[in-house]
């Protein structure tokens, strides 16, 4: 299963029924996990774990060190979980020691071609990063977020669950869960993720109830304290927009508005 071409390091850890294609080469200090298929060409080093039943594509680059200048060869890390399919030309990094130290991507998540996420990172599961969409450090994006084409997303910034954004959009500031942004001069407000949701099971009444939540934080003309308070009372009735007022509670960018 390992091509006669590839260069494997004797130390790297080779789960059962891996796949190593062409010319491609796997560091010292990599894992890869069962059934995991890597394409020709691809790059893995540094200290990365891969989890089992992944789909890594031709010229990836994994574990790399950091983008920032600060990194001074620190042995940080790169995890990735299970049934993840990485794409052609993607560029994953590993962690920074001014940081957590690890770049984290979950399960289960389809990360197309020309993807970047930078070090420190924090990604979760079952999330969608359409073509040429790049996280600068530090980011978080939470499960089923979808980034369309060309999002681009300052460093430390945070993407809720079930955000969705449109193609070539702009992420200054942190994005609540459920909201449609778009904007490539700044991310906006558009609207909740309706369709997203009712394909993740939601009940017409919790996306009822996310709707209003929504209004309550764009629409009604209130300050963000006036809304968190209105947002709480909310929440006592529909448990489903719990979620929006823990991430306010954590954003330290502030919010699109």
């Amino acid at each position: 299963m390992i091509h006669a071409t590839a260069i494997v390091h004797p130390r790297a850890h080779i789960g059962a029924n891996v796949s190593i294609g062409p010319y491609a080469l796997i560091g010292e200090h990599v894992v890869l996990g069962d059934n995991t298929q890597v394409g020709a060409h691809a790059v893995i080093t540094g200290h990365t774990r891969i989890g089992r039943d992944n789909h890594i594509f031709q010229f990836v680059s994994l574990g790399e060190i950091p983008q920032d200048k600060k990194y001074a060869g620190e042995p940080t890390q790169l995890e990735i979980g299970d049934r993840n399919t990485i794409r052609e030309f993607c560029t994953l990094n590993i962690g920074t020691a001014q940081d957590v130290g690890v770049t984290r991507i979950g399960n289960d998540n389809w990360i197309m071609a020309y993807v970047h996420i930078a070090h420190d990172c924090q990604v979760g599961n079952h999330t969608i990063f359409a073509n040429n969409s790049s996280l600068a450090g530090h980011v978080t994006v939470g499960d089923h977020a979808v980034l369309g084409g060309f999002t681009g997303v300052h460093q430390f910034c945070q993407i809720g669950t079930h955000v969705m954004t449109a193609i070539s959009t702009v992420v200054y500031k942190d994005i609540p869960p459920f909201v449609l942004a778009a904007g490539s001069d700044g991310a906006k407000p558009n609207g909740i993720n309706s369709e997203g949701l009712k394909r993740r099971g939601f009940t017409p009444e919790a996306i009822a109830a996310v709707k209003q939540a929504y209004k309550t934080l764009y629409r009604n003309n209130l300050t963000l304290e006036q809304a968190k308070a209105e947002l709480l009372d909310q929440a006592r009735e529909h448990p489903e927009i719990q979620p929006i007022l823990d991430f306010l509670a954590s954003a330290t960018r502030g919010i699109i508005r």
